[in-house]
């Protein structure tokens, strides 16, 4: 396979969360091309992903075996110095030292207003942040994520009842919310979970009603005497965790499959441009 169809197979994988897989085709091409600075880039992203002591190590080495080939990749500084900022001082004193040195060159190379330069000032901006920033940060990620899983159980509940209705499902290919929904409808069908589908349908009511009789049932066994500190109230919350557990299942479910068909479209096209040349041998 060429060069430009393993750089091409791990930014796709890369775009839908597929960091294994984009480690796999990295390294397949590293084995079958040898030493390539975009390909070590690839790589060392996909490790630095994962946010792990052992795949920071990882991608380090993969950072610095790139850049011994191609001193000036903005694309490898760039990544290498989210890897080091993102990386605890104390732990790493010489990552720290190293960023200071990867932004000045990067400064020299990239000109204002660059892709490359807004990927440092956010990189630099984030690492300089304090515990109130980090609060505030948290907040906001708790409620766009929270604002996701609000628009897939909409988006879920409108397809439950297309199915209901006896409307097949349109091919998702390799759209990843149509696959993260497909995903939801199939793992939510049955009598069974019927319980999840109407919280889902209703989810802002579900969790307002749950509140409250969690929290009325604590009061009432404190305040009757049968308990002095009661938390039976919070087995209401069991649906609506068990809802929310299944999207989270779907969205992971959806995600392989369509790394899958990635990866299949990326084996076909490889086995039909190598076809000709083995009937010409």
């Amino acid at each position: 396979m060429e060069r430009q169809q393993y750089v091409e197979r791990c930014s796709e994988l890369f775009a839908v969360g597929g960091y294994d897989s984009v480690r796999a085709a990295a390294e397949a091409g590293l084995e079958e091309l040898g030493p390539d600075p975009v390909l070590y880039r690839w790589l060392g992203q996909a490790h630095a992903a994962a946010d792990d002591e052992d795949h920071d190590r990882e991608a380090e080495t993969a950072y610095r075996k790139g850049l011994a080939l191609a001193a000036d990749d903005l694309g490898l500084l760039v990544s290498y110095l989210e890897l080091c900022l993102r990386s605890d001082s104390f732990d790493h004193p010489g990552r720290a030292r190293r960023a200071v040195v990867l932004q000045e060159k990067i400064e020299e190379l990239a000109p204002p207003g660059s892709p490359e330069r807004e990927r440092v000032d956010a990189a630099t901006g984030w690492a300089g942040r304090g515990y109130w920033d980090d609060l505030n940060v948290a907040a906001a990620q708790g409620q766009a994520q929270q604002a996701a899983i609000a628009d897939q159980s909409v988006l879920v509940t409108d397809a439950l009842r297309r199915a209901a209705r006896g409307e097949s499902g349109a091919d998702t290919g390799e759209d990843l919310q149509a696959a993260e929904v497909a995903a939801a409808v199939e793992l939510l069908q049955g009598a069974w979970n019927a319980p999840l589908r109407l919280i889902l349908a209703h989810r802002v009511e579900a969790y307002v009603l749950t509140f409250l009789a969690s929290f009325g049932l604590n009061k009432a066994l404190v305040w009757s005497g049968v308990l002095d500190f009661s938390l039976w109230g919070w087995l209401f919350w069991v649906p609506v965790l068990v809802a929310e557990a299944k999207l989270r299942q779907a969205k992971k479910l959806g995600q392989e499959r369509v790394i899958a068909r990635i990866q299949a479209r990326h084996d076909e096209t490889h086995q039909s441009h190598s076809q000709p040349e083995h009937e010409h041998l």
